[in-house]
C-alpha cells in the first residue's frame, strides 16, 4: 500500500481524504487478532475532532504550539488538530513503531509541520528541557501485559519509576507505560490529553496511574464515555479522556469528572477535590450522577459478610446433572449435593426449600462430589465408577483443575450460603446488573456466583428469623444498582463485573440498618 503524492502546497482536505482511504486499507490488511496484539486501533474521526478541540481550549494565547504524538499511526489526531486550530501554528513530533505506517504518515503530514520518527516511543531518550513540548495528544497502543515480553516489562517498570517517580506492577498494559514515560517529554505547565481504556480506574494495576495523576501532575479532568457506546468499532473497550497539566497539584485542587456520549457536551459533571481521592478507590463511579467520596468510617459489606467465589468444578457439564438423570445412571445419592443452576436458568431470586432442605426448583440439579479413592469407588459403587471412567476417557480428569485435585473428582467445599450475588451482568436501561439471591435451601453454588456468609453483628441479627433475612435481601438488591457498580468494573458494551474483594468494599450502611430496624421491631412486639 502506497500513498498518492501530495501537491507542493499542503491541502488539509486532500491529506485527510488520503489518510482515511489508507486507514481502511491498513485495517483490511491485518486481522482483528493482529491489531489486538499490536494495539493498533485508529482514533475514529469524530472522536479525534472532539479530542483536538478539547485540547486546544488550553492554548488560547499561544501563537506556536509544540505537539508530541507518541504513537501517531496514520495521524488521525494530528489531522484533527490541523482542522481545529484557528490562530495558532502547530509544530509537531511523532513516533510510530510500524515502519510502513510511519513512512505513510511522514508522506502525509511532513508538509504540515509534523516530524515522524520511525521507532518505539518507549525506547526513546527524552529531550532536553528546551525541547519539551506544550501539548501531548495520544491514543497509545492498547497492548495487554501478557503480550509483552517479561524482560521488556521489567525494563519498562524500572524506566517508568526513574522517569515518573511511580513504579507500576507487572500487570499494567503498554498504554500505562506510555503515560509514565511521557512525563519527561512535557514542559512545565504543558498539557497532556490521553485517550485510554477506562479499566485503569477500577483494577489493581491501575493504581500506579491513579497515583501518578494525583501526586506527580495536576489532573484537570477525566471523561468516561457511556459504556454501552464503545468508541472503537473493532475493540470492545470502554474509553476515557484523561487531561492533566505538568505541575504538582495543591491539596484543594478540584478535578472534573464527566461522563456521557460526548466529550464536549457531557451528560453528567461533578468536581472533587484532590484530597478526596485515593489511588486505591474506584474512579469510574465518580463520573456517575450522585457519586460522592467515601467516608472513612463507612460500613462496608466486608464488615458484615465473608465473601467467597462458588466452587470451581473443572467441568460443569460433567459434574453437574439433573437429579433425575443422576438417578437413571444409578449414581449413589450420598455423593450428590444439590446445587443451584447458573443465573441464566435461575428464574427466581428467592430459592425456597423443601422439607428435606433441597431447593424447590424444577429441575433440581446435583453436583457429583466424592473423596473416596478410585479403587474403593470401583469396588463399592460401580455405577459411579463407570461414570468417572467416562470422565477419564473424554479428558475431563486431565483438565487443569481436576488434574490438581486428589482425587480428581473431589469438589471444592462450599457450604450453602443464605445470600448469593451474580457477579456479572449488563443491567438494562441503567438498572441493576447484579442479582442478590436469597437462598433458603441447602443447595451449594458454583463459581458463577459470589457467596455471602454473615458474620459478627449481621450473623446475630439474622438469627432473629425470616423477617430479618428478607429485609437484608431487599436491602442488598437495593444497593446493587449504584453502590456495587461503583466498586466493580465495566467493560465495553455495558458489561459489569464485581470480584469478591470489590464486593467487600461496597457501602453497606443501608443493609445493617435494615436488619437492625426489623430486629428492633420484632423485639418490641414480644
Amino acid at each position: 500500500m502506497t500513498i498518492a503524492p501530495l501537491p507542493e502546497i499542503f491541502l488539509l482536505e486532500e491529506a485527510t481524504h488520503l489518510r482515511q482511504k489508507n486507514q481502511l486499507l491498513l485495517d483490511q490488511r491485518r486481522t482483528k487478532e493482529e491489531r489486538n496484539r499490536l494495539g493498533q486501533f485508529a482514533t475514529p474521526n469524530g472522536l479525534a475532532a472532539d479530542v483536538a478541540e478539547h485540547a486546544l481550549r488550553y492554548f488560547p494565547d499561544h501563537e506556536l504550539i509544540h505537539v508530541l504524538e507518541p504513537a501517531v499511526g496514520l495521524g488521525s489526531l494530528w489531522d484533527a488538530l490541523l482542522s481545529k486550530v484557528i490562530d495558532q501554528t502547530l509544530q509537531g513530533s511523532a513516533f510510530e513503531i510500524d515502519i510502513q505506517v510511519a513512512e505513510e504518515a511522514r508522506g502525509l503530514w511532513s508538509p504540515s509541520g509534523l516530524t515522524v520518527t520511525t521507532g518505539n516511543f518507549t525506547a526513546q531518550l527524552p529531550p532536553a528541557e528546551e525541547q519539551q513540548v506544550d501539548l501531548l495528544l495520544s491514543n497509545p497502543p492498547y497492548v495487554r501485559h501478557h503480550h509483552l515480553d517479561l524482560a521488556e516489562k521489567k525494563h519498562l517498570r524500572q524506566l517508568s519509576e526513574v522517569r515518573s517517580g511511580i513504579k507500576p506492577n507487572g500487570y499494567m498494559g503498554l498504554y500505562g507505560y506510555f503515560m509514565l514515560l511521557a512525563h519527561a517529554w512535557i514542559k512545565p505547565g504543558g498539557i497532556a490529553v490521553w485517550l485510554i481504556p477506562t479499566e485503569f480506574m477500577d483494577v489493581g494495576y491501575g493504581e500506579a496511574l491513579k497515583s501518578y495523576l494525583l501526586k506527580q501532575v495536576t489532573l484537570l479532568s477525566v471523561h468516561t464515555f457511556t459504556h454501552t457506546n464503545t468508541q472503537f468499532e473493532d475493540a470492545l473497550v470502554s474509553s476515557a479522556i484523561v487531561t492533566y497539566r505538568m505541575e504538582r497539584p495543591g491539596p484543594s485542587h478540584e478535578i472534573e469528572f464527566t461522563s456521557g456520549d460526548s466529550l464536549l457536551q457531557p451528560s453528567h459533571t461533578m468536581s472533587l477535590r484532590r484530597d478526596q481521592l485515593t489511588a486505591e478507590q474506584k474512579w469510574s463511579g465518580l463520573s456517575r450522577p450522585g457519586a460522592v467520596a467515601r467516608a472513612e468510617n463507612e460500613i462496608k459489606l466486608g464488615d458484615l459478610f465473608d465473601v467467597r467465589r462458588g466452587a470451581a468444578t473443572g467441568d460443569n457439564s460433567f459434574f453437574i446433572l439433573e437429579e433425575a438423570r443422576a438417578r437413571e445412571l444409578g449414581l449413589p445419592e450420598v455423593f450428590l449435593r444439590p446445587v443451584l443452576p447458573s443465573p441464566r436458568y435461575l428464574k427466581t431470586d428467592r430459592v425456597l426449600a423443601g422439607e428435606d432442605g433441597r431447593p424447590v426448583l424444577d429441575p433440581v440439579q446435583v453436583l457429583i462430589d466424592c473423596s473416596l479413592p478410585l479403587k474403593q469407588v470401583e469396588e463399592q459403587f460401580p455405577a459411579l465408577w463407570a461414570y468417572l471412567r467416562r470422565g477419564v476417557e473424554t479428558g475431563v480428569s486431565a483438565r487443569y483443575l481436576c488434574a490438581h485435585r486428589m482425587p480428581w473428582y473431589k469438589q471444592e467445599q462450599r457450604a450453602p450460603a443464605p445470600f448469593l450475588c451474580t457477579y456479572m451482568g449488563r443491567g438494562r436501561d441503567g438498572g441493576n446488573p447484579f442479582r442478590f439471591i436469597l437462598n433458603e435451601s441447602q443447595a451449594t453454588a458454583t463459581n458463577v456466583y459470589l457467596l455471602l456468609y454473615p458474620k459478627g453483628e449481621m450473623a446475630d441479627l439474622l438469627g432473629g428469623g425470616s423477617e430479618v433475612r428478607e429485609a437484608v435481601w431487599k436491602a442488598l438488591n437495593a444497593l446493587g444498582g449504584e453502590v456495587v457498580k461503583r466498586e466493580g468494573r465495566v467493560y465495553g458494551g455495558g458489561l459489569h463485573k464485581v470480584e469478591p474483594s470489590e464486593l467487600l468494599k461496597s457501602s453497606a450502611s443501608s443493609v445493617i440498618e435494615a436488619a437492625r430496624a426489623v430486629a428492633a421491631a420484632n423485639a418490641q412486639s414480644l
